[in-house]
């Protein structure tokens, strides 16, 4: 997905003038990153309720340390990732001002 939208991006920075069909696909891309972005902060929140959920459990039992380790990493991974998107679908909103002031 950062591959996608890194080159999305850079192909719109280098366009000085906007079609009326350039303009209505940016806004479709932004609709579908931002669809992504809802998607991975809900994962995200899913993840991290699991964690806490692991670590209530592993005051009982040592055993659910394990799984609780690994999802942290999970959560701080998709916390960056989600963190990306965001940046990136906020910068689109400015990319699609700016189309739409030299369209």
């Amino acid at each position: 997905m950062r591959m996608y939208m890194n080159e999305y991006i850079k192909t719109i920075e280098k366009k000085d003038n906007f079609s009326k069909d350039e303009v209505e696909e940016l806004v479709l891309k932004i609709k579908f990153f931002q669809h992504e972005r809802l998607i991975h902060l809900i994962v995200t929140f899913f993840f991290a309720l699991f964690a806490i959920i692991f670590l209530a459990l592993g005051m009982i039992s040592y055993v659910f340390l394990i799984p609780f380790v690994l999802l942290i990493i999970f959560v701080i991974l998709y916390i960056f990732h989600y963190f990306y998107l965001e940046n990136s679908v906020q910068y689109m909103y400015k990319l699609y001002d700016k189309a739409i002031q030299k369209k």
